[in-house]
């Protein structure tokens, strides 16, 4: 039992299925959303060299694969097959926001758990965030008509889920509390994912269950926005030989999205329809990460044999 309750896929499961049964605490754990994505970052970075900021190389040819695989690749595939599969102007709406958004945060702990280049996630990742101070309005302006997208608030979660997890996780190694932490990163780490999943998915419980079939063609975009896509870039990145660890960064930074930013703009400039497609990504996200580390485990196993 112990061993299971500290299993991260099983821990993803469970907090989908209960967001999907159970409604109940999704008010009170909203609260704690931010914090415990702010924790998993300090711990997931924690690992990571300091020297990978000095060089100005490293961190342009990064920070421009992040900017690359999460708007030319990932932002445009959504657009394109919304607009031959979506009909219905809200949820339209709502998938222009999701591909005008950053890649998710979570991206880096993934990587970790996957076994990708943790340099590669991170700058990758800040370099699509700020990409988007300037590419999510242009989106956002084209096919929609107006600036959606706040460089402020894209600012503000830089320095909150990014910034401020690696200044935290540099202080914890100079002060030596990192030797603490290190032995039970991995369970922080699992059950705040646990506390998210759960959140996303009971804050919009009533979607699913209202509206099973409505959700088809979004559920088909979303499915194809992170496994058929993920498969698109993993095997573009083998005939470019890319290494394995790069390869694993690159897939996350090419199918993962903020679907909490994109959701949240949907809610506060259209209405409930236009966050369904971030919600329903949500779910695809989680069972794409459970997929990843499912096969990652039986290739490992495979290597031992």
């Amino acid at each position: 039992m112990k061993r299971l309750l500290n299993d991260r896929n099983f821990l993803l499961l469970s907090g989908l299925i209960l967001g999907l049964l159970w409604e109940g605490a999704a008010g009170w754990t909203e609260q704690f959303m931010f914090p415990a994505l702010a924790l998993i970052m300090t711990v997931a970075v924690m690992g990571l060299q300091g020297d990978v900021f000095i060089s100005i190389r490293v961190l342009l040819s990064h920070g421009s694969a992040g900017i690359m695989m999460s708007y030319a690749v990932h932002g445009l595939f959504i657009l394109g097959l919304s607009y031959l599969l979506i009909t219905d102007q809200a949820l339209w709406s709502g998938f222009v926001i999701l591909a005008a958004v950053p890649p998710a945060v979570a991206v880096i702990p993934f990587s970790i758990f996957l076994n990708g280049n943790r340099a590669v996630s991170l700058i990758g990742t800040v370099g699509a965030y700020l990409g988007a101070l300037i590419i999510a309005p242009l989106i956002a302006l084209t096919f929609l008509g107006s600036n959606f997208i706040s460089p402020l608030k894209v600012l503000v979660i830089i320095a909150e889920l990014i910034v401020m997890p690696v200044i935290l996780a540099r202080l914890l190694i100079w002060t030596g509390l990192s030797r603490i932490i290190n032995p039970v990163r991995g369970t922080i780490t699992n059950w705040s994912f646990f506390l998210i999943t759960y959140t996303i998915v009971a804050l919009n419980q009533k979607v699913f269950i209202t509206q099973p079939l409505s959700l088809l063609p979004i559920a088909f975009i979303a499915f194809s926005g992170t496994f058929l896509l993920g498969w698109i870039v993993e095997t573009a990145a083998k005939k470019l030989h890319l290494a394995q660890d790069v390869t694993v960064s690159i897939v996350l930074l090419g199918t993962l999205k903020n679907y909490g930013l994109s959701g949240g703009l949907a809610l506060s400039f259209f209405d409930q329809r236009a966050a369904i497609p971030s919600t329903v990504s949500v779910v695809f996200m989680i069972l794409y990460i459970i997929w990843l580390e499912y096969r990652k485990r039986r290739a490992d196993k495979a290597r031992i044999r």
